[in-house]
Formats: C-alpha cells, sequence, structure tokens
C-alpha cells in the first residue's frame, strides 16, 4: 500500500504539469487560470450541497436506530472529493467529480468492503438496538436489606 501511495505521490504532480502546459498551450494562461479557480468554486458548491444531504440521511438512520456505514463512507469520499477539487489541477479535479457521482461512490465502497472482506480483516459483535425498543442486560443480583437496628425514627 505504501508503494501505491508514493508512486502516486511522484505521478500525480507529474500529470498534473503536463496536463497544465497541455492546456495551457490550448487555451492560453488567463483561461486556464479561471477554470481552475471556477472548478475551486463549483467543487466546493457540490460538497456544501451534497455533504448536506449525506449529514440529513446519517442523522435519519441514527435516529431510526442504524449505524450508516454507508453514509459515512459517502461522507469521506466528498471530503476527498472536496480536498482534490480544492488542489489546483485538471487531474486531481477529475478524480474530484468522479467522487461527486453517486454511483461512483457506490461502487467504490463496494470494491473496498469486498476487499476488506476478502482479507478476513471484518469482526462484527452486537448490533443496533430498534428505536424505542426495551433495552435487555443480563446480570446477576441479589435484595439487600438494611439490618434491623439501622431504622432510626426521625420525628417533624
Amino acid at each position: 500500500m505504501a508503494g501505491w501511495i508514493f508512486l502516486a505521490m511522484l505521478a500525480i504532480p507529474f500529470l498534473e504539469v503536463l496536463v497544465f502546459i497541455e492546456v495551457g498551450g490550448r487555451i492560453g494562461l488567463p483561461a486556464t487560470v479561471a477554470v481552475i479557480i471556477l472548478t475551486a468554486i463549483v467543487g466546493t458548491a457540490l460538497l456544501r450541497i451534497q455533504g448536506l444531504g449525506v449529514l440529513k440521511r446519517v442523522r435519519a438512520g441514527l435516529n431510526r436506530g442504524e449505524v450508516p456505514v454507508g453514509e459515512v463512507f459517502e461522507g469521506l469520499c466528498l471530503l476527498i472529493a472536496g480536498i482534490v477539487f480544492l488542489t489546483p489541477g485538471f487531474v486531481t479535479d477529475a478524480i474530484g467529480a468522479l467522487l461527486f457521482v453517486p454511483p461512483v461512490r457506490r461502487l467504490l465502497g463496494w470494491w473496498i468492503a469486498r476487499r476488506i472482506v476478502a482479507s478476513g480483516g471484518v469482526r462484527v459483535h452486537g448490533g443496533a438496538r430498534p428505536s424505542g425498543g426495551p433495552v435487555q442486560i443480563e446480570g446477576e443480583y441479589s435484595e439487600v436489606s438494611p439490618p434491623e437496628n439501622d431504622h432510626k425514627e426521625v420525628s417533624p
């Protein structure tokens, strides 16, 4: 995994420079800078809109007593999308744009979940209790009564 991260840290800036040179050569420097600023603004707006939607779904799931794992993953994808959209560059903007598409997020979540389960790294204990249902606690108890001589009458 560390090798992939290292490779990405080398490859992405290299690709960004190549794409900047190509786009700048075709549409000019002012237009290139304008497109980069515009994508940052659009990315911020999309993050706000979709992020609030995910937050509402998380709250609704928690109110129903569900664990909102899918929504938390979507929120993480949106956070990453927002970060890469604010990073100047066309390659990072393309990655961010893909993460803003809900079917892409679901596919990515499915792929990651499948890899985690295949590696045997998942253990689930317990579960969420249905909202409004009774709480059941197992245990032992014994009644304890106060000793007879400790009863004192208090008069007003």
